[in-house]
């Protein structure tokens, strides 16, 4: 059971990654450079960002600070980062990742993932992850919005079986036949949207339980997704909103409560998912991308 900041879960290859860290999608440079100085000041362990997310800068900019204002020892930090659609195919894929090294100011990648699976290209994609960690520059590697028909097809083709698949995962979006299929291959779930975009915050059940732990309800699905074993990355630029999501360890849900908050889910994906064409050959993530609020496409400053 998870207790805290330093807990962690042992992956497929027996790296231990921390059960909880920070998010920093639809985050500019200075708003995510920011956020990670002052989650690791915090005692988070964790940072989750990708090239398309066009912050990998700053995200670098607020580990270098952290590091160099002794918040927290590299050895002690886990850092994130994936394959840009744009960046697809076994040359691309190997060619772009210095540069996201560099954009980081990093030596090396705790986890690399291939952040959505272009048909036609994720496999020869994931032979390339699979040489940058044969060669040590990254410690362990997934995926990102596999669902199990692309994934048989990575466990037959490649080599290594994908440490983690980052999927969407909170009480409306449970993600059961990924849960299932994850756990017979090994492969650890990580849950993006933790919060389901807010709207599960409102349901009278996550509220029923929230008083009577004395939380709020962003703690309490939290804490669901925690017991889940489902590692999380909630997201936020804002330092209370940091402190909040993490003040999580001094309660546990109970059985009942536990399966309360599963009845709560609708097998739904966000708003935006099924309209964004993430498995297609021709998918312009930039066009998507200028559909959310502040959301950066200079994914290589």
């Amino acid at each position: 059971m998870a207790t805290n900041l330093n807990s962690r879960l042992t992956l497929n290859n027996g790296v231990q990654m921390p059960i909880f860290g920070l998010g920093v999608w639809q985050a500019d440079n200075a708003s995510a450079e920011n956020a990670v100085y002052a989650a690791l000041k915090h005692g988070y362990k964790m940072v989750d960002t990708a090239k398309q997310y066009g912050n990998e800068t700053g995200v670098g900019r607020g580990i270098a600070r952290a590091l160099a204002d002794g918040l927290i020892k590299r050895s002690d930090l886990f850092v994130t980062s994936k394959v840009a659609n744009q960046d697809h195919g076994y040359a691309q894929t190997i060619a772009k990742f210095d540069g996201t090294l560099a954009r980081l100011q990093l030596d090396y990648l705790d986890l690399y993932l291939i952040h959505w699976p272009v048909d036609g290209m994720y496999v020869e994609t994931w032979r390339a992850l699979e040489d940058l960690y044969a060669a040590g520059k990254v410690r362990a590697i997934g995926v990102s919005n596999f669902d199990v028909h692309r994934l048989q097809v990575l466990l037959r083709q490649g080599k290594i079986v994908p440490a983690i698949n980052q999927v969407e995962f909170n009480p409306q979006m449970q993600e059961r036949e990924m849960q299932d299929f994850a756990r017979e291959h090994g492969i650890q779930l990580e849950g993006w949207s933790p919060l389901g975009h807010g709207s599960a915050m409102s349901d009278p059940t996550i509220g029923a339980i929230a008083q009577a732990h004395g939380k709020t309800a962003a703690q309490v699905i939290l804490r669901f997704d925690v017991q889940s074993n489902v590692i999380t990355i909630p997201k936020t630029v804002h330092e209370n909103r940091l402190v909040e999501n993490a003040d999580i360890w001094d309660f546990e849900l109970t059985d009942a409560e536990m399966a309360a908050i599963r009845g709560l889910d609708k097998n739904e994906r966000s708003l935006w998912y099924p309209a964004f064409g993430w498995y297609g050959t021709d998918t312009d993530f930039g066009m998507a991308t200028q559909k959310w609020p502040d959301s950066p496409v200079n994914y290589d400053e």
